[in-house]
């Protein structure tokens, strides 16, 4: 249950991210016509820094996909090799859970 409240929070970062770089690249877009020397310096640095967050987001999406491709690989193979005590646990899951529902 934690780690998938980890990955909704780490979904709504990426979302929030690509927002974040759509946002600038339409400003950047949008003042393209300024002249002013000092805001050519600053733009070609955010242009850059834009890029390098634009790399970083794509990085971190390709781990995140990664790490769940995995986690999911691990747990299938752990329910064909011991589909028992895989029923076990969910069972136990589901009873952990409906008591907790049930004090609510």
């Amino acid at each position: 249950m934690e780690s998938n409240g980890r990955s909704l929070m780490r979904d709504r970062l990426l979302d929030d991210l690509r927002l974040v770089i759509k946002d600038a690249e339409d400003l950047l877009r949008n003042t393209s016509q300024q002249v002013d020397e000092g805001y050519r310096a600053a733009r070609a640095r955010f242009e850059t820094t834009l890029g390098t967050a634009r790399n970083g987001l794509s990085a971190l999406e390709e781990s995140v996909t990664a790490g769940a491709r995995d986690a999911m690989e691990t747990t299938d193979r752990y329910v064909q090799d011991h589909p028992w005590q895989s029923v076990g646990i969910g069972a136990l899951a589901g009873v952990v859970v409906g008591l907790w529902l049930g004090r609510r």
